[in-house]
Parts: C-alpha cells; sequence; structure tokens
C-alpha cells in the first residue's frame, strides 16, 4: 500500500497544545469552558501547508455541540479567548447572497499567520484587570427585546494601560 493510500484512510484528526503557553497566568485566568474551547478551535487549522489561520470558522452551535453545553456557554467561551488574548475575530457573521450563514472567523494568535512567520501570541501581554477588545454581535431584530434597543456591535474593553 502507497504512502497517498495511507494518508487517505487516516481518520484520526489531533492538535498541539504547548505546555508554555498553558503556564500563562492569561490560561491560568481562562474559565474551564474555554480551555476546552481552545482545542476545537485548534482543530480547524489546516496546518502550515495550508494555513487557513485568521479564516477558521467555528460556530457558537458547533462549538456548544463539541463541548456538550448551551450556546451561550460556548459564546462565554469565545468571549474570554478574545479577552485573554487566544483568539482574535477576523471578520464577523454575514448571511451570503444564497442564504448560507457563515460564522464569524478567527485567528489563533499562537499560530502564524499566513504573511508571517510567527503567532503574534497576544496572552503573553494579557494581565489582569486589562483583557482585550471583545467583539459583541448585535442581535437580528431590529426593534429590540420587548422594544429596547439592540445591543451596540462592540464591547470596547481597555487596553492595557488605558483607563476605564
Amino acid at each position: 500500500m502507497g504512502r497517498d493510500k495511507r494518508n487517505e484512510n487516516r481518520a484520526e484528526h489531533w492538535t498541539k497544545m504547548v505546555r508554555p503557553t498553558m503556564q500563562t497566568d492569561a490560561w491560568r485566568a481562562l474559565s474551564s469552558t474555554a480551555q476546552a474551547l481552545y482545542p476545537w478551535i485548534k482543530f480547524e487549522w489546516h496546518g502550515p501547508k495550508a494555513n487557513n489561520n485568521g479564516k477558521l470558522r467555528l460556530s457558537v452551535r458547533q462549538a456548544a455541540e463539541c463541548l456538550g453545553c448551551n450556546p451561550k456557554t460556548a459564546m462565554r467561551g469565545f468571549h474570554d479567548l478574545q479577552a485573554k488574548g487566544f483568539i482574535v475575530q477576523t471578520e464577523g457573521a454575514c448571511l451570503g447572497a444564497t442564504g448560507e450563514a457563515q460564522s464569524p472567523s478567527y485567528e489563533i494568535t499562537e499560530i502564524a499567520l499566513p504573511t508571517s512567520n510567527t503567532g503574534r501570541r497576544l496572552y503573553r501581554d494579557w494581565q489582569k484587570g486589562h483583557d482585550f477588545p471583545v467583539k459583541v454581535v448585535a442581535t437580528n431584530n431590529p426593534h429590540g427585546i420587548n422594544g429596547q434597543a439592540p445591543p451596540t456591535t462592540t464591547n470596547v474593553v481597555p487596553l492595557k494601560g488605558a483607563k476605564p
């Protein structure tokens, strides 16, 4: 059996977790949901040869199914990973012309983007009380919930060293 045939039959899909990443203050400050979600997002990366970092898509519903939790809990995991600098949302969710929805796309800051040699590793600069900005998606209800206006599209969290 040739090498190509063996690769076609390979069923496992794995991702690497790096000890120095998991020993940072930012990792220790993550919720257990965010720590469990991180490898699922890393599973979406296709590797260095077909580098799709910055275009990784995992919906909240998919994440909730993977984690066996409520979608709101999964969303809090995404927000926590953004706030601590492990992921950055690069594109918002959208509804295509054909009516097919696309979840937001993310960059894993531990992994290099296709245009660079190393990842930004923002989590190394995280400090307690100085979270990174988190993108919050507005509801699709233009009239709001119970007559209230919908939330803003971005929850601006002060950057490191900025005053609230």
